[in-house]
C-alpha cells in the first residue's frame, strides 16, 4: 500500500493507511491531535513502519529527555520490522538523533529529501533540526531544493510554503518569506507553523500593530494547536514593544502559561516573557516559583542546551539554588559526552546559564562579559533570531546596570540600525 504521495507503506492495511493520512495532515499542521491519531494507526496495524517512525519523530522533536525511552521503543521495534529504503533512512535519522548526533540526523534527512522529495514528514522534521541547531542556511535551502517536484495538487503544499516561509525569514528575506507563510494560510488557516512563520517577519520588522491584527484575525491556529503557546508568545512581544506589557502580562496569565504546561517548548516561551517583562521594570510577582516547579523535572537531564538556558532564568529568579545546582552538575555531565549537546553546552549554554545567574544577583558586570563572549555564535545552540534577541537585550540591559554606558548606547545604535535595515527589506 502507499501514503498520500505514493510512496510505499510497509506493514499497512486499508484503516491504517487512512489513519496514517490523518495523522501526518495533522502534524503538517502541528495539530494536536496527530500523536492520538497515531496510536490509533498503531492500533489498527502494529507492524506499520512509518506509523512507530511518526510516533517516535513526535516524541524527539519536544527535546525532552523523558521522551527519548518512549522514541527509542517505537524506533527499536520498526527497526525489527521488515522495511524499504525510505523509511530505512526515516530510521537512521532517528537512531542518529536518539545517540545525541543533531547534525548526523540532519543529514540523513537531508538526502533522504533529495531521492524524495514528497516526504513532507522528512522536511519537517529536518527543518526542525535545522531550527534546534540553528542551522539559518539550512531551514531554507532543506526546501527550496524541493520545491520545484510540489504542486498546489498535491496533499500537503501549503505545509510546504509554511516551511520554505520560515526558512526564508530566518534566512533575512522578509518580502518572499510574508509572501509564501500569507499563501500558506490562504490555502489552510489551521497551519500554526505558516502563521508562526509571517509572525516571524511581522516581529523582525517591528510592524507591531500589523502583528497584533495578524494573530488575532486567524482563531484557526489558537485551538488544539502544539504551536499555540509559542504563537501566543509571539503576541504578547508586540505588546511589550508597544509598552503595552498589562496585555503581555495578562497573556501570560491566560494562554502562555495558565494551563501550567509542563513541556519544555512550552516553557520556555513562559521563561522568556517573564524574562522580557523584568527587563522592562514590570514587577512579575511570585509568578516565577511556579514556572520554576514545572522545569524542575528537567534540571537533571543536560539533554538540549537551549532548554537549560531558560530553565535557568527561572531557576535564578525563583531563588532555587537547589535546581541551578542539579542544572548545573548536568551541564557538566553534558560537556564530558561525545555528542552534539556537548558543544551546544560549553560553547553557549553554559556560559549563557552563568550570564543569567550572574544578571539575577547583580554582577551585570560579569553578566555583560560573558554574554559580549556568546552572542556572536548564539545560534550554535539553536532557537530562531526573535528567541535568541533576548541575549542581546539582557546585554544592553546589564551594560546600563553595570554603569557601561557608552557600551549600552553603541549597542543601541546598532539595534536600531538592524531594525532599519529589517523594514526596509
Amino acid at each position: 500500500m502507499k501514503d498520500a504521495h505514493g510512496y510505499q507503506l510497509t506493514g499497512c492495511n486499508s484503516e491504517a493507511q487512512a489513519l496514517l493520512d490523518q495523522a501526518l495532515a495533522q502534524f503538517r499542521c502541528l495539530h494536536a491531535d496527530s500523536l492520538a491519531t497515531t496510536e490509533a494507526t498503531l492500533q489498527a496495524s502494529p507492524e506499520l513502519v512509518m506509523g512507530h517512525v511518526l510516533h517516535a519523530w513526535l516524541y524527539l522533536l519536544g527535546t525532552e529527555a523523558a521522551a527519548l525511552p518512549v522514541a527509542r521503543a517505537s524506533y527499536e521495534r520498526a527497526l525489527e520490522l521488515p522495511h524499504n529504503d525510505r523509511e530505512g533512512r526515516h530510521l537512521k535519522a532517528l537512531g542518529q538523533l536518539l545517540d545525541g548526533r543533531w547534525h548526523a540526523a540532519g543529514r540523513v534527512l537531508e538526502d533522504l529529501s533529495i531521492d524524495y522529495p514528497h516526504d513532507m514528514l522528512a522536511l519537517q522534521a529536518g527543518q526542525q533540526i535545522d531550527f534546534f541547531t540553528g542551522d539559518a542556511r539550512m531551514l531554507r535551502d532543506r526546501i527550496a531544493r524541493v520545491l520545484p517536484d510540489w504542486s498546489l495538487q498535491l496533499p500537503g503544499y501549503h505545509a510546504l510554503l509554511g516551511l520554505y516561509a520560515f526558512g526564508l525569514e530566518e534566512s533575512g528575506d522578509y518580502r518572499l518569506a510574508e509572501r509564501y507563510g500569507r499563501e500558506a494560510i490562504a490555502l489552510q488557516p489551521a497551519d500554526a507553523w505558516a502563521q508562526h512563520a509571517v509572525a516571524h517577519v511581522l516581529e523582525m520588522q517591528g510592524r507591531r500593530e500589523e502583528g497584533i491584527a495578524w494573530m488575532r484575525g486567524n482563531p484557526a491556529w489558537q485551538q488544539d494547536s502544539m504551536l499555540a503557546v509559542h504563537n501566543w508568545w509571539h503576541l504578547a512581544l508586540h505588546h511589550i514593544e508597544l509598552d503595552d506589557c498589562g496585555a503581555a502580562l495578562d497573556l501570560f496569565d491566560g494562554p502562555v502559561n495558565g494551563h501550567q504546561s509542563t513541556l519544555a517548548l512550552e516553557l520556555i516561551d513562559a521563561s522568556a516573557l517573564l524574562w522580557r517583562l523584568q527587563l522592562r521594570g514590570v514587577d512579575v510577582g511570585n509568578r516565577w516559583a511556579g514556572v520554576a516547579e514545572r522545569w524542575a523535572a528537567m534540571a537533571a537531564d543536560g539533554n538540549y542546551a537551549f532548554n537549560d538556558f531558560h530553565a535557568a532564568m527561572a531557576f535564578a529568579c525563583a531563588g532555587r539554588d537547589d535546581l541551578l545546582g542539579l542544572l548545573r552538575a548536568a551541564q557538566q555531565r553534558a560537556c564530558a559526552r561525545d555528542d552534539d549537546n556537548a558543544r551546544f553546552t560549553g560553547q553557549i549554554g553554559a556560559p549563557g546559564v552563568e550570564a543569567v545567574v550572574a544578571f539575577v544577583e547583580g554582577n551585570h558586570g560579569r553578566s555583560v562579559e560573558l554574554l559580549r563572549s556568546i552572542r556572536n555564535q548564539a545560534q550554535l545552540f539553536g532557537g530562531s533570531h526573535a528567541q535568541r534577541d533576548l541575549v542581546d537585550q539582557t546585554l544592553i540591559a546589564a551594560a546600563e546596570r553595570s554603569g557601561q554606558q557608552r557600551l549600552a548606547r553603541a549597542l543601541q545604535r546598532e539595534r536600531q540600525l538592524l531594525a532599519e535595515q529589517r523594514r526596509m527589506q
